[in-house]
């Protein structure tokens, strides 16, 4: 039996062959419109090509032989369904060819409409509606349509003549155009494309279908395609599915529509049924922002003038709300759904889950468990934890003076500070010279994704809630202000007008996405609060996880931050940064520049008062919670002069000569400073450094210890890679600490550990666990002594090795769970066996990123540390891990 390769959904008399669990195979959209179609919603007939042939296209050049047969035999029931032929001049049956991966890519891939049309069957449309306008409207669209999808031709060059045709009538809107204009406009468009390609458009209907099905295929791979994929962590090789659907007519006059809605504002999560449409228009006029949609219904009117669907349509309004209460009840989801009225008659053309901010994938998880959709457990699953970083970044400050120079439509929240450009290639060019950019556009298309993936925020001139730019923005958790009237640009002289301001590229504005609001200049910000919706689901997620959340904090206010973000301790305090501040670093380098042990601890003795006091603080702000603090790390050359500016001022301050500093640099100097003097070895020459900073901390905790304050301290020894070089300095350590208490008459708990960040330290954990009480997995270092990599070289070439498939992903981003996770895993379980209390957990990049934490969790550490504002995000991460590993 011939392997299946096409599914029917849709339309009486055909029972749909798919369902919502078929997202593999029949995508996302294919799956969604067997399941409306399975619930008993109106959905126009049609059938969905698999994703496998979209593999197997890829894989062959080819499509399968058996294919075909199948499309024949399901078009022919389609017709049947209909009571109309496809090609048939006198009752021709159009269909619509769309893509449909099995999550959404919104805008990403490619779309026919109208297919089936050609001078005889727009004939036999005509016949069939009585409305030439329309007939020749749907003509002009195709035309447009499949000469740009199919056959490359620009689809700038074609819209011009649209425009052109506009000008010369003296009319704005396309809706202002006759009959007999759209008849001139298709003709001079299949010359336009006979012009740009070389080729006619085909009028062969079955011609027509064939070539809109492999052009949804290779629209997989299209450059926006890919980079939405990258951006996403979507697989190369899940591949498309193609839907063929029987037209329905939003544009055949005024009582036809179409429009985008979704069951719960997407941008804030509010219960309130959400959307926009457009009479006598089709479905990409809505999403493209061409013509400003009018909103669904009253509660979304901006102003009087606005004629909402309800008002306009009420009959079809009421249909439209019923069938949005069931999807969204059945699915348990927020729904993003397109319908289409033609002539009265409300048909579903899709759904699926809707693309939200983080604000509003938060309040709508909570809301749905309080309304009794959904299990806690499930709203915390609903929420990606990447998502919550959006949450985490500033907001215009209400209480600011500021300039409000235009207004559009608040279409994603936050606050976007930056530079004007005016296209994704100079937004790119911008990023990655350090610069912060505010994107403007007319309207946005699928080709500006890469510019919009690194921009602030984006400021549109044309469109809706839903067009692409709104869209695509709260899904990345940009902020973005769509369809400000206020805006007009001019690209050739890289300027614009926002509310008769003249701007030119590189001047500053900003947008408040909450309000929809264009500021001129840098406006100031705020820090979010944490209250209502996200400290539920914070909390529903502190109840679910095994993990505990630290952070990497330096100063007390940092500490801080991280305490007020929820992180239950400090996994990492890095003292060498400290260092660096103020008058220190003059004590720092006299202690390098000391010719004797002598010289190094009278410099010693005056930073040693100003890292306690820092100590002192930190465990003030951490009352009752563990802090690490990693003895200092870098090599010493770290600390010295480059320039030989700097290097004449160093001399000057510490009365010595530039000559000195120099030859103290040079002898200094390693060829391999990562793999060199630092760490533990440092220590181990010259100790006094090391007691100077454990007995700052001693003394530190003695002093708050007196004030009432619970400390906990932890000194962690860095770099160790042999049990000879932790059991030295642990031992003096002790006695160290031994000491200060007996000065300050104060018996303190504390614990000695180390960072594992050499292979060799992994591989003898069970040795390094008899002296060490606990282990921090440096996982930055381990990853750069296991892999043979310099993270500051790596960058270099890295991503090559993404982009070639070699690596899957950065290995510094997210853990090598097959090699540097195999050397945690082992350090875990051989350190247990010789200390089964031992208290373990990671501090590097990684403990901030959601796949390492779930690592992390499965191989049974007691915590992760993270920077601060990753604290939220590791907190709902640990969460996920614990409910999809139960």
């Amino acid at each position: 039996m011939a392997k299946k390769y096409v599914y029917l959904f849709g339309g009486k008399g055909i029972k749909a062959e798919g369902n919502a669990g078929m997202k593999d195979i029949l995508g996302g959209k294919g799956a969604n419109l067997a399941e409306m179609s399975n619930l008993g919603i109106p959905v126009p007939p049609g059938f969905t090509i698999s994703t496998e042939v979209c593999r197997i296209y890829f894989e062959t050049g080819g499509l399968p032989k058996e294919l075909k047969q199948q499309v024949l035999d399901a078009l022919e029931k389609v017709e049947k369904t209909m009571g109309l032929r496809f090609g048939d001049p006198e009752a021709p049956l159009l269909f619509s060819v769309r893509s449909g991966a099995r999550v959404s890519m919104p805008g990403m891939m490619d779309t026919v409409l109208n297919l089936g049309l050609n001078d005889d069957t727009v004939k036999g449309l005509i016949k069939m509606s009585g409305n030439e306008r329309f007939a020749y409207d749907s003509y002009r669209r195709f035309v447009q349509m499949y000469a740009d999808v199919v056959m490359g031709a620009d689809a700038h060059a074609l819209e011009e003549e649209l425009e052109k045709l506009k000008q010369a009538k003296g009319v704005k809107l396309d809706t202002e155009l006759d009959a007999g204009d759209l008849k001139k406009l298709v003709g001079i468009l299949k010359n336009k494309v006979k012009k740009l390609t070389g080729k006619e458009v085909p009028s062969e209907p079955m011609d027509q279908l064939w070539g809109a099905i492999e052009a949804v295929f290779n629209s997989w791979n299209t450059p926006r395609a890919i980079t939405y994929r990258k951006l996403n962590n979507i697989p190369d090789d899940w591949g498309t599915a193609v839907n063929v659907q029987a037209m329905v007519f939003g544009n055949m006059g005024e009582t036809s529509a179409t429009g985008v809605a979704f069951t719960r504002d997407p941008a804030t999560g509010e219960k309130v049924f959400f959307g926009e449409y457009l009479s006598n228009a089709q479905g990409e006029d809505v999403v493209a922002g061409i013509r400003t949609p009018m909103p669904i219904n009253k509660v979304g009117k901006k102003d009087s003038s606005m004629v909402s669907l309800e008002e306009a349509m009420p009959e079809q309004y009421k249909q439209l709300e019923e069938i949005y209460h069931t999807l969204e009840s059945h699915y348990r989801d927020m729904q993003d759904i397109e319908f289409t009225i033609q002539e009265g008659n409300l048909w579903m053309l899709q759904t699926r889950t809707g693309k939200r901010t983080a604000l509003a994938a938060v309040k709508i998880a909570v809301d749905m468990v309080n309304e009794g959709l959904i299990t806690k457990e499930e709203a915390l699953l609903r929420v990606d934890p990447n998502q919550i970083d959006q949450l985490l970044h500033p907001m215009v400050d209400p209480n600011a003076d500021k300039e409000v120079i235009g207004k559009g439509l608040p279409a994603s929240p936050g606050a976007a500070v930056g530079k004007i450009v005016f296209s994704a290639e100079d937004a790119e060019k911008a990023a990655s010279a350090g610069d912060k950019v505010v994107l403007l556009r007319i309207e946005t298309s699928p080709e500006d994704i890469h510019g919009m993936s690194v921009a602030e925020g984006i400021l549109t001139a044309r469109g809706g809630m839903t067009s692409h730019a709104a869209v695509v923005a709260r899904g990345m958790g940009k902020c973005c202000v769509a369809g400000c009237h206020d805006l007009s640009i001019d690209y050739d002289k890289q300027e614009c007008v926002i509310g008769g301001h003249k701007l030119k590229s590189g001047d500053y504005i900003t947008l408040d996405g909450a309000k929809g609001e264009v500021i001129l200049g840098r406006c100031p910000t705020v820090e979010p609060s944490f209250s209502g919706a996200f400290g539920t689901l914070m909390q529903w997620a502190d109840e679910v996880r095994k993990l505990g959340v630290r952070a990497n904090a330096d100063t007390p206010k940092d500490a801080e931050t991280a305490r007020n973000f929820g992180a239950e301790g400090i996994g990492l305090c890095r003292t060498e940064h400290m260092f660096f501040e103020g008058d220190r670093i003059v004590a720092v380098r006299e202690m390098i520049l000391a010719d004797d042990e002598e010289g190094r601890k009278k410099a010693l003795a005056k930073i040693m008062p100003m890292q306690a006091s820092d100590f002192e603080g930190i465990f003030r702000v951490m009352n009752g919670l563990s802090v690490t603090i990693r003895l200092l790390d870098p090599p010493l050359h770290e600390f010295l002069p480059k320039t030989d500016e700097e290097i004449e001022e160093v001399a000057k301050g510490l009365k010595t000569t530039p000559d000195e500093v120099r030859a103290k640099r040079d002898e200094l100097h390693e060829a391999n400073p990562m793999l060199g003097h630092r760490g533990c070895r440092l220590g181990i020459s010259f100790p006094e450094i090391y007691e100077m900073q454990v007995r700052a901390i001693i003394e530190a905790a003695c002093k708050v210890k007196k004030e009432g304050v619970v400390v906990k301290p932890e000194i962690m020894i860095p770099l160790v890679g042999h049990v000879n070089e932790l059991a030295s300095l642990r031992e003096m350590a002790e006695r160290v600490a031994s000491k200060v208490m007996d000065e300050y008459s104060t018996n303190l708990e504390y614990s000695i550990g180390t960072m594992i960040e050499l292979p060799r330290a992994a591989i003898t954990a069970d040795q390094i666990a008899k002296e060490a009480e606990f282990f921090s997995f440096g996982t930055n270092d381990l990853t750069q002594t296991t892999f043979g990599l310099s993270r500051d070289d790596a960058g270099k070439f890295l991503p090559e090795y993404v982009e070639k498939k070699i690596l899957e992903r950065d290995p510094f981003m997210v853990l090598d769970q097959e090699g540097v996770g195999y050397l945690v895993k082992t350090g875990v379980e051989k350190g247990r066996k010789t200390r089964p209390n031992l208290k373990v957990g990671i501090c590097g990049e990684h403990g901030g990123e959601p796949s390492s934490i779930d690592f992390c969790h499965r191989v049974g550490l007691d915590y992760v540390s993270c920077s601060p504002y990753r604290v939220p995000i590791a907190r709902l991460a640990a969460a996920h891990a614990a409910i999809n590993n139960k």
